[in-house]
Parts: structure tokens; sequence; C-alpha cells
């Protein structure tokens, strides 16, 4: 495999910019090739093992929603069409790095060693949701705040003296909108911290367009006034998206401080399962444009070509995936519910007097 770098961040962080031009590509919409060099970074195994993962996740979308259709989960945040910009991402980082993911990253802590039943069981506000064997945080509601906990687990990354290691985090272009984004990413440049900010600008927070929640030009540029170099790629080319956070992280282990990734990808359905109605804040023309660049169709028109991957073997995996998370879902409506009483317990580690009263009160309850 050749050694072609996409970006160049010493040079980025040295002159204060950011590459706004043109983002990082190397499949276009119909799968050509548009970048030779970087091509050459992929072999055949590491093609369709980023494939897999693409069909894997959509198939977990897919199935996923039809559960929480059925009233078995509690929140769930959809991530069709995102499939490249975590995937691809989520691929280029190794065990020992540390996650810290947001409420739609379930797909990259799967991916990071949690299992789908206690992603399930995490959707369901069960404890046992929290306890995987995985170098990461439980999934955060908070929008942004993921951010402010990575820069401080990067951190301790550099003052534990851990080496070929990394902190993490990923939020949406909304997120970027947020304080605690800005300010996680003010504290590890300070710190010249290993941390990679990843931000997917998939163009809605929830009904409001990223066109009015900022007039900066780019989001990578965001960076900038934090010293941090900043980078755009095609987030619906996973092989883009995968090169890129792989070169991040090597800039970041190595000692060079932290690094921003925007990722333009495309949120094609509803922001979550709760029940909000995209037909209501944007159109079928805007969405067009989007679904022609499916990330699964791109990557597929190119290893079909290949004679590495078919439409038949794509749907026999697809399904047998969607087996395995049937199996998931019955595993976590196994576990036995939490009671309310339990959760005031864990509140505080010597509980208050009135929590004390409430304890009380719902063990009755519990008990009838």
């Amino acid at each position: 495999m050749a050694n072609t770098k996409a970006v160049d961040f010493a040079k980025i962080k040295a002159e204060e910019g950011a590459p706004y031009a043109k983002p990082v590509q190397i499949l276009d919409n119909d799968g050509n090739v548009v970048n030779k060099d970087l091509m050459a970074n992929f072999s055949d195994d590491l093609l369709v093992d980023l494939m897999k993962k693409m069909v894997w996740e959509r198939a977990l979308h897919e199935q996923t929603m039809s559960f929480s259709q059925q009233g078995r989960l509690g929140f769930y945040a959809p991530t069709w069409g995102e499939e490249a910009s975590e995937m691809g991402t989520a691929s280029a980082f190794k065990k020992q790095d540390f996650l810290f993911p947001a409420y739609r990253d379930l797909p990259q802590l799967i991916q990071h060693g949690a299992t789908v039943a206690q992603m399930y069981l995490w959707s369901k506000g069960h404890l046992k949701g929290n306890m995987f064997d995985a170098r990461a945080l439980r999934p955060q509601i908070i929008i942004g705040a993921q951010m402010v906990e990575m820069a401080g687990g990067a951190l301790g990354i550099k003052k534990n003296g851990e080496k070929d290691a990394v902190a993490y985090a990923y939020t949406g272009e909304g997120g970027s909108s947020q304080g605690d984004t800005y300010e996680g990413m003010n504290f590890a440049g300070a710190f010249q911290a290993p941390a990679v900010f990843i931000i997917q600008n998939n163009g809605w927070a929830i009904s409001y367009p990223r066109k009015l929640q900022t007039h900066a030009e780019t989001v990578a540029q965001k960076g900038v006034a934090a010293g941090i170099p900043g980078v755009q790629v095609d987030g619906m080319d996973v092989l883009a998206c995968y090169e890129v956070a792989k070169e991040a992280r090597e800039f970041a282990a190595a000692g060079n401080g932290p690094v921003l990734i925007e990722t333009l990808t495309y949120r094609f359905g509803a922001h979550s399962s709760a029940g909000d109605d995209p037909s209501r804040y944007r159109t079928k023309e805007e969405e067009k444009p989007w679904f022609d660049k499916d990330p699964l169709i791109r990557l597929r028109k190119y290893l079909t070509k290949k004679g590495l991957w078919s439409e038949e073997e794509e749907k026999k995996y697809a399904d047998e995936c969607k087996e395995d998370f049937k199996k998931a879902i019955k595993e976590a409506d196994s576990v036995e519910p939490e009671k309310v009483s339990d959760m005031l317990k864990r509140t505080f580690e010597v509980p208050t007097p009135d929590i004390k009263e409430q304890i009380k009160e719902y063990e009755a309850k519990e008990s009838k």
C-alpha cells in the first residue's frame, strides 16, 4: 500500500488556516476514483470491510427504527445517510483510544466495543446500558457537552504519558454552535492535548438549517481561533472519511496537538424517533442531491466494478445483521426493568433526607 497523505495538518497549523476550498474526496457520486494516489492506500480487504460496516450500520438503523415503532425502545437518533461519516471515521481509531460519543453515535460506540444489546438497554434508560467493555463514556445527551469532556480526557492521556492514544468525540454542526464545543477546542488547543474533534455537518439541527446556525464559511475554520488545524471531508465518501481520520489520529497521537474534522454529510430521515417530520422543514427538491450521494451506492458501484461486491452479497449480509439485531433486542427485553427506587438509591452516595423519603415512597408502591 502507498502512503500518500490527504492532509498536511502541520502546514495548516503553521499557517493558522484551513483548506476551505475543496473537501477531501476519493470517490465521486458515481463511484469513480478522483484521487488515485489516495486510493492506493486501500487494500481490497479494507475496501470490503468499510462497505460491510456501512451495510451493517444501515441495517442497524432500519431494524432499530422498527423496534422503536413497536414501542420496545426509548430515545433513538437515526443515522440513515451518515454511514460513511460515522463508519469511515470510527474505523480509523484504535481500541486504546477514548471515545466520547453523543446520542447519535451508538454505531461508533458498538464498533468500539459495546454490544448492540447494551445500546438497546441504553435507549431504554437502563443502567446496564452503560456497562460496556469499551474505552468510552456513555452517550452524551447534552448538546456539545462531550467536547468538553473529551478535551479533559485527552489531557489525561497526555498527563499519563500514554503512547499511541487519543481521545475523540462527535457532534453535529448544530453542536458546533454550542459554547461547550469551542470551550473544549480552546482547552485542548491550549494544552496541546491529543484530541480529535469530529463535527458531522448533516445540514440540520433538528429543523434549523445550517445556513442560519453560523455565518462562517465552514465549520472546519472554527478551529483556527483555538490554534487547531481543521479540514473538510466529503462525508458521503467513506474512503475519504477514513483516510482523513486516520491521518488526524496519527497527527494527534504523535504529540502535535488536536485536530478538527468537518464531515459534509446528510441526515436522510428524521432527527429522532420522537417524531419530528422532515417534510415540514425541507423539500424533496432539497433532499434529492443528497440522496444522489448515497454513500452505500457510491462504494457499491466501485466495488462491483472491481468484482469485490454485489447487491446479492449486500442483501444477504444485511439480512444476517438484522437477525443479530433481533437477538439483541430479545436479550435487552429479557433484562429485568429497573425500579424508580433503584435509581433514587444511586442518585447520591449518601441519600439526602428528601430522597430517603422518596425511596420509601416508591418501595411501598413497588411492593404492591
